[in-house]
């Protein structure tokens, strides 16, 4: 009897702005003709993978297109298990995969919330761009705030770092420059993620893996990436498997109220 077994293995990376690989390993193993697809996820953070098969002669117990999500700090996660459909005919498989951060498949989140406001008790500060803003955020829910070079930025909400870029120094007005923003990317307990972007070289006071409180600093504004001057990008979202976000509209505590949708235009203390 011949026996064939072929394999082929892509990745895909659909983060279209990241400068660093996920830390997550895909890799197989053999038993008994039963062939077992395995994850190990180092990340802080769920990562989610979508795989796409082309079989012969083997019963998956993973449908074709469909996406898993592997959980934060996981080693030997089983992916699919293909076991052969005849004993005695030989076995064939191709598949490639895709995966983002996050948890892809999540609809629901804590809409009722209340942020506090990124930057310094006592401060005041205009937000220039608001929510699907006509400059960089189109069908976006981000805001835009006019913080100044070197100012200290607060954590809004509690969470995990899942990632930090600080080594950047340029910037410019164009999407193509959007490669050189320095972030820091903070996910919550609802699975939402927090982007605080444009921070100056070497900005960041956190590291990827820290647990952060509601109102501690964790770094220091600029103007590096996609920008014209210094300021805070500051977006919720939930992740998409195809680099895609779907953003969140986040309510605010302020001097004036103790909970509102920041505007464009206004400007709003931190009390």
């Amino acid at each position: 009897m011949k026996k064939i077994f072929s394999f082929t293995f892509f990745l895909v990376y659909l983060f279209v702005f990241s400068q660093q690989k996920w830390d997550i390993k895909f890799y197989s193993e053999t038993k008994n003709r039963e062939y077992t697809i395995i994850a190990d996820n180092e990340e802080f953070m769920p990562i989610s993978a979508k795989f796409n098969f082309k079989l012969t002669n083997l019963l998956n117990t993973l449908y074709d297109g469909e996406t898993v999500v592997i959980p934060p700090r996981t080693k030997g996660f089983i992916i699919a298990v293909l076991k052969p459909i005849d004993p005695f005919a030989a076995n064939e498989l191709e598949y490639t995969n895709s995966y983002n951060f996050g948890n892809v498949l999540q609809e629901d989140y804590d809409a009722d919330y209340i942020y506090s406001l990124p930057f310094e008790k006592g401060k005041t500060q205009l937000v220039f761009q608001g929510y699907n803003g006509t400059f960089s955020h189109q069908n976006e829910l981000a805001l835009d705030l006019n913080l100044k070079m070197g100012d200290k930025i607060f954590a809004a909400r509690e969470g995990t770092v899942v990632e930090v870029i600080d080594l950047h120094n340029q910037n410019c007005p164009d999407i193509s420059c959007a490669k050189f923003n320095n972030k820091i990317l903070i996910m919550h307990s609802d699975g939402t993620f927090a982007d605080y972007s444009h921070l100056k070289f070497k900005g960041a006071i956190v590291k990827k893996g820290d647990v952060v409180e509601k109102g501690q600093q964790i770094g220091y504004s600029g103007k590096t990436g996609f920008s014209s001057g210094p300021h805070l990008h500051f977006a919720v979202f939930i992740n998409r498997i195809d680099g895609k976000r779907t953003s969140v509209k986040t309510l605010f505590k302020t001097s004036e109220s103790e909970a509102l949708f920041l505007e464009e235009g206004k400007s709003y203390t931190r009390n």
